[in-house]
C-alpha cells in the first residue's frame, strides 16, 4: 500500500528534512508540506477544511492510498511560553487536538512529535526516561505539549504515534548547531553550561525515523526517537567546533546557575530507545556520527 503524507510545520527543521525524503520515494504518491500561511492549525475550520479536501484529493487517484498527517508544528520558544502558555497551549495542545479530530473524520493516521520537557528532568544519572515512566513537566513548554500528546491519545487512540524527541538540530531555522558555529567566528572563547545531559538528534535521522514508523505500521502508541547515546550541552559544543576544524578547548565549561533563563532547563533529558527497537524499527545513529554526517552533507547551511 502507498503512502500519502500531509506535513505540518513546513520550513522547519524536522518538516523541511521529512518532506525532502519522503517525495521522492517510489511508495508515496503525495507528500504536501503545509506552513502557517498555508494552514493556521489553531483555526478548527480551517483544519477540518484542510485535511478533508486533501483527503478527498489523494482518494481519488485511488482508494489504496494509506493517509498520514505528520505534525511538526509546534510552539518551541521555551522561555516564551513561562509568560504565554496560552499561545503555547493554542498551538502544542489544541491544535494537535484539532489535527486528531480531523484524522479520524476521514479515516487517516496521525504522527505527532512531542518532547523530553514531558518529564521532570531531575534523574539525575539515569536511568534514560522510558515511554511509561511517570511524567511531570516542570515548564510551561512541557505542560502544553504533555497536554498535546494526551489529546491525541484520547481522540486517536489507535491510529496514532507520539515520537519524543529532544535536543534537535537542522539546516533550516535556528538552533544550537548554527549557534556555535556563528560563536566560533565571533569569539576566542565561549562558556556552556556542562551540567544539562541529553542526546542530540539531527533532524534527517528523525525524518527517516518517523518514514521507518509509518512505513512499517508499527503499534500505535508512544515512542522516543532520538539520536543515540548521550552528552552534555558543553560536550556538544565542543564536538561542532571539532567539525568546523577548531580547538575544542575553547569551549569552556560552565553551570546552568551561571546563565539563569525564565525557563530553568532541566538537567536530565534522556530518554530510552526501548520502545521504538523493540517495534523493530531501525536503531538510530550514536549522536556524535550523526553530528560528523550532518556536516559532511549539510555543513555550508549550519555555517552560512
Amino acid at each position: 500500500m502507498s503512502l500519502a503524507f500531509l506535513v505540518t510545520g513546513m520550513g522547519g527543521q524536522l518538516s523541511t528534512d521529512f518532506v525532502e525524503i519522503a517525495r521522492p520515494l517510489p511508495d508515496v504518491p503525495f507528500c504536501r508540506g503545509l506552513t502557517i500561511d498555508d494552514l493556521d492549525i489553531t483555526d478548527s475550520f480551517a483544519v477540518i477544511d484542510t485535511v478533508t479536501e486533501w483527503a478527498r484529493v489523494v482518494r481519488s487517484d485511488s482508494r489504496d492510498h494509506r493517509l498520514v498527517v505528520l505534525n511538526a508544528a509546534a510552539y518551541t520558544a521555551v522561555d516564551a511560553a513561562e509568560t504565554d502558555e496560552e499561545t503555547a497551549y493554542a498551538v502544542n495542545a489544541a491544535a494537535p487536538a484539532l489535527l486528531a479530530t480531523a484524522c479520524a473524520k476521514v479515516g487517516a493516521q496521525l504522527v505527532h512529535v512531542s518532547t523530553d520537557y514531558v518529564f521532570p528532568g531531575d534523574r539525575v544519572g539515569g536511568p534514560p526516561y522510558d515511554v511509561d515512566d511517570e511524567t511531570g513537566p516542570r515548564l510551561a513548554y512541557g505542560r502544553t505539549k504533555l497536554a498535546g500528546e494526551l489529546a491525541v491519545r484520547e481522540l486517536l487512540p489507535d491510529a496514532s504515534w507520539i515520537v519524543r524527541t529532544a535536543w534537535v538540530y537542522g539546516k533550516t531555522g535556528h538552533n544550537f548547531v548554527k549557534t556555535m558555529a556563528r560563536l566560533q567566528r565571533e569569539r576566542e572563547t565561549l562558556h556552556v553550561v556542562d551540567d544539562q545531559r541529553g542526546s542530540p538528534t539531527w533532524s534527517r535521522d528523525l525524518a527517516r525515523g518517523l518514514y521507518a514508523l509509518v512505513r512499517e505500521d508499527a503499534p500505535a502508541g508512544t515512542y522516543h526517537c532520538t539520536g543515540g547515546g548521550e552528552t552534555t550541552w558543553h560536550g556538544f559544543a565542543q564536538a561542532v567546533f571539532e567539525e568546523l576544524g577548531a580547538d575544542p578547548a575553547r569551549v569552556q565549561p560552565t553551570t546552568s546557575d551561571a546563565y539563569p533563563t525564565p525557563a530553568k532547563r532541566p538537567p536530565y533529558s534522556v530518554l530510552s530507545p526501548r520502545a521504538w527497537e523493540a517495534a523493530g524499527l531501525p536503531r538510530m545513529p550514536h549522536w556524535r556520527e550523526a553530528l560528523a554526517e550532518a556536516f559532511r552533507t549539510s555543513g555550508d547551511a549550519f555555517t552560512s
